[in-house]
C-alpha cells in the first residue's frame, strides 16, 4: 500500500501519519528516512526487505529532494532535446542505467523513478510519502498513487469559519467543550498555526477539567500567546499615535492580572524584535529572509514588518530607552506600576 500525505498543513498530515503507524504491527521493521539525503536505492532496498518476525513493514519518506538551482531550466531543455532524437540517438543498454541513476539525483528523476517503483511495492509493505506542499492533481506522484490503489490524502490549513470548527472540534476530541468566545481568541491571536493551538488546547483542557468548558478568561490567563498577541495590539496602538486605544488595551491587560514587569519585558522584546526587523528589512531581505536570520516565527516578523513604516529609527529607539527607564523605575519602586506604564504610553515614541 502506498500513501501520499500532502499540502500546507505539516500537522495534519503528522497527525495522519501517527494514525497510520498505530494501525499496523510493525516492530522494529519501521525506517524513515529523510527525502533530502536518502538514496533511491537504499529507499527500494529497504521497501523489498522482507520484515523480521512480522507480517508488514513501514518504510516513511519524509519530503523529496530539493530542485537543484537551474534544475527546471535544465529539465525544460532536456525535454525539448528528446523530442528532437530519434531512436538510433539514443543510448546503448549498458549507458541507459548510468544515465537513469543520475538522473534520480535530480528532484525530477527522483519523482519519476519513484512514481514507476509505485506499482512494485511488495505486498509486506506500508510505504507512505509526507510532503509539506501541495502538489497538482495532475502531478505524477498523485496519479501513480491512485492509478496503484494507493492513497492521496491533502490536507489544507482551515480559514476564517472553517478555523473555528477546526478548534471546536479539537477541543472535542480531547473531552472538552469550548465556548465561542474562547474560539474566537484562538482563532484571532494565534491563527491557522494548529500545532501551537493543539497545544494550547491540551494545556486548557487540563486546567479547565474533563468535561468541563474551556472560557475566554481561562485563554487570557493561561495562553501567554494570545496575551503576546494583545500586547502586540498594543505597540499598533501606540505606533498609530492611538493613545486612548493603547491605555484602553494596557488597562485591560492590567485587568487580567498580567504582571506590570512582565508587560514591560514582553512590549521591550517586541521593540526589540522592531529593531531588528527594521535593520534586516532596510539590507532588503523578504518576511521569510528576515523570520530566518532573526530567529523569529514567520508571523511575528510579518507583524513586525507592518508595523516598522510607522516608525523612524529614532523613534525606536527612543521608545527603547524610555522602557529600559521605566523598568528600572518599576524595580526600584520610585512609582506604582500603573502610573509608569501610563507615562510609557503617553510618551512612547517621543525622538526628542
Amino acid at each position: 500500500m502506498f500513501y501520499l500525505l500532502h499540502g500546507n498543513d505539516e500537522f495534519s498530515s503528522r497527525e495522519q501519519l501517527r494514525k497510520l503507524r498505530q494501525q499496523g504491527n510493525f516492530e522494529y521493521n519501521q525506517e524513515t528516512y529523510s527525502g533530502g539525503d536518502v538514496d533511491f536505492l537504499t529507499l527500494t532496498t529497504t521497501c523489498n526487505t522482507f520484515p523480521f518476525l512480522t507480517d508488514q513493514r513501514l518504510v516513511v519518506l519524509d519530503g523529496l529532494p530539493k530542485r537543484k538551482r537551474g534544475e527546471e531550466a535544465r529539465e525544460a531543455a532536456e525535454a525539448s532535446s528528446s523530442k528532437e532524437s530519434t531512436e538510433t540517438d539514443k543510448p546503448k543498454k549498458g549507458k541507459k542505467g548510468s544515465k537513469s541513476k543520475s538522473a534520480q539525483n535530480t528532484r525530477a528523476g527522483f519523482e519519476k523513478a519513484l512514481a514507476e517503483y509505485i506499482p512494485q511495492i511488495p505486498d509486506f509493505t506500508i510505504f507512505i510519502l509526507v510532503l509539506d506542499e501541495a502538489l497538482d492533481a495532475s502531478h505524477i506522484l498523485v496519479k501513480a498513487a491512485q492509478n496503484n490503489n494507493g492513497q492521496v490524502i491533502q490536507s489544507t490549513l482551515p480559514k476564517g469559519a472553517g478555523l473555528e470548527t477546526w478548534i471546536n472540534k479539537r477541543a472535542k476530541s480531547i473531552g472538552v467543550k469550548i465556548e465561542p468566545d474562547a474560539t474566537s481568541l484562538l482563532a484571532n491571536f494565534i491563527g491557522p498555526q494548529l500545532r501551537l493551538l493543539a497545544n494550547e488546547l491540551d494545556k486548557l483542557s487540563i486546567y479547565a477539567g474533563e468535561g468541563a468548558t474551556i472560557r475566554a478568561d481561562d485563554v487570557r490567563l493561561l495562553s501567554a500567546h494570545v496575551q503576546e498577541a494583545r500586547i502586540f495590539d498594543l505597540t499598533d496602538a501606540l505606533a498609530q499615535r492611538n493613545r486612548k486605544q493603547a491605555l484602553d488595551i494596557l488597562h485591560g491587560l492590567l485587568k487580567d492580572g498580567e504582571p506590570p514587569l512582565k508587560l514591560i519585558s514582553t512590549i521591550t522584546s517586541q521593540v526589540r524584535s522592531l529593531l531588528i526587523v527594521k535593520d534586516l528589512a532596510q539590507k532588503g531581505l523578504r518576511s521569510s529572509q528576515i523570520a530566518a536570520a532573526a530567529g523569529m516565527a514567520p508571523f511575528v516578523a510579518e507583524k513586525a514588518l507592518r508595523q516598522i513604516g510607522k516608525f523612524s529609527p529614532a523613534q525606536l529607539e527612543s521608545a527603547y530607552r524610555q522602557l529600559l527607564a521605566t523598568d528600572t523605575a518599576l524595580k526600584r519602586s520610585r512609582m506604582s506600576p500603573e502610573m509608569a506604564l501610563d507615562l510609557l504610553v503617553v510618551q512612547f515614541g517621543n525622538d526628542k
